[in-house]
């Protein structure tokens, strides 16, 4: 009791402290029951629309790339922020346009013989296989007969199909027809979707950070501005790096196969351009595409190609990233993979592209509020 009246302030009764240390525990499991609400309410929520949140993700990072571009433009030729937004939005459509019309043709033609030399590749592998007898069910490409299938049905007297068997068609190639459509305008509108993202975030970027600071409590504004600045910081500086390895990629990958005498160069420098924007996976998902489509031009294009992906690989990993990516961000290659995986996982071909700017955003959340609980360490 003595100890009660002391915790109690001045001035006060033993019953009027036991209700205060009442209503504070009450409050303390109001405030931990809301919160455990909230954070299950925002983890369905995630779940449930991760889709959209990483399209609206892909957008910022598309204006967060606009926005450093600009800036780099200002160093150069000054003028205002939207002219210099304008001009680069102006340059990259250019540059889209001129890709699709001088090389449309070309990315179309060596995609195609690509895909039908996978394709081939794929049905030797199979062959081989079975011939030692391994199981390759799971590598069928399409259900196309079998010999015994097709001299049975030519075998059989061939009759005019019943209106439910044309109608039964008919609705498969609608249903077919329709899903390639959806798919096709989905895609296309991801694209304008990230597009107008990224143009409206990198037109008005203040805005946005102020809103975004309107959401936080006073108390916070300050740590959370530190934040929203290094982590666009961040960004910027590993999207610049990561566009100047993706092009080098790309061009060397494209010149050393157009060398080497490998049909469809142009399309795998492409490939393997894109695919280093996925660090580590990129990188063994476009060497193993470039050695399987070399493998019909013999034994040494497929060798010859296979030391080219190595080389690449050790340009990007040991030249490339040391002096370019290093001073952007610095994140432990297992620790990396290891989110990688997860993400891809869970949410996939999104979770497995935009593992390494999520994870330099964490890295900047973490660093600060290890600053905030331990300011010797800071020091």
């Amino acid at each position: 009791m003595n100890q009660l009246i002391k915790d109690v302030s001045p001035g006060s009764s033993p019953l009027e402290g036991r209700i205060q240390q009442r209503n504070d525990l009450a409050w303390a499991l109001a405030v931990g029951g809301i919160s455990t609400v909230l954070a299950a309410a925002a983890l369905w929520f995630t779940w449930h629309f991760a889709a959209t949140l990483f399209l609206i993700f892909a957008g910022i990072l598309f204006g967060v790339f606009l926005s450093a571009v600009t800036s780099l433009l200002g160093k150069v030729i000054g003028g205002s922020h939207g002219l210099r937004l304008a001009l680069v939005c102006v340059v990259l459509t250019a540059m889209f346009v001129g890709m699709s019309t001088l090389g449309g043709s070309t990315i179309a033609q060596q995609a195609t013989l690509l895909s039908n030399t996978i394709k081939a590749q794929i049905v030797k592998g199979k062959a081989i296989l079975e011939e030692h007898g391994f199981d390759t069910s799971f590598m069928d490409l399409s259900t196309t007969p079998t010999t015994a299938e097709t001299a049975a049905a030519q075998a059989t007297p061939r009759s005019l199909p019943s209106a439910g068997a044309l109608a039964s068609g008919g609705g498969a190639i609608f249903s077919q027809t329709l899903k390639l459509l959806l798919g096709t305008v989905s895609a296309v509108g991801n694209f304008f979707i990230v597009i107008f993202l990224g143009v409206c975030f990198a037109a008005q970027p203040a805005v946005y950070r102020n809103g975004l600071l309107r959401c936080v409590p006073r108390s916070l504004r300050a740590t959370t501005a530190e934040i929203v600045d290094d982590a666009g910081d961040v960004l910027q500086r590993w999207l610049l790096a990561q566009m100047i390895t993706m092009t080098a990629v790309f061009a060397t990958t494209a010149i050393g196969l157009k060398i080497i005498g490998i049909p469809g160069a142009f399309i795998l420098g492409v490939q393997a351009g894109l695919l280093a924007f996925i660090p580590t996976i990129g990188a063994i998902l476009g060497g193993a595409i470039i050695v399987l489509a070399s493998i019909a031009s013999g034994w040494i294009a497929m060798v010859s190609a296979f030391v080219l992906f190595l080389g690449v690989h050790a340009m990007e990993s040991y030249i490339l990233t040391p002096l370019i990516q290093r001073q952007a961000i610095n994140i432990p290659p297992a620790t990396l993979f290891a989110v990688q995986i997860l993400l891809g996982i869970v949410f996939g071909l999104w979770g497995l592209a935009l593992a390494l700017p999520l994870m330099a955003i964490g890295r900047v959340v973490m660093d600060h509020l290890g600053s905030d609980l331990d300011p010797e360490t800071a020091s």
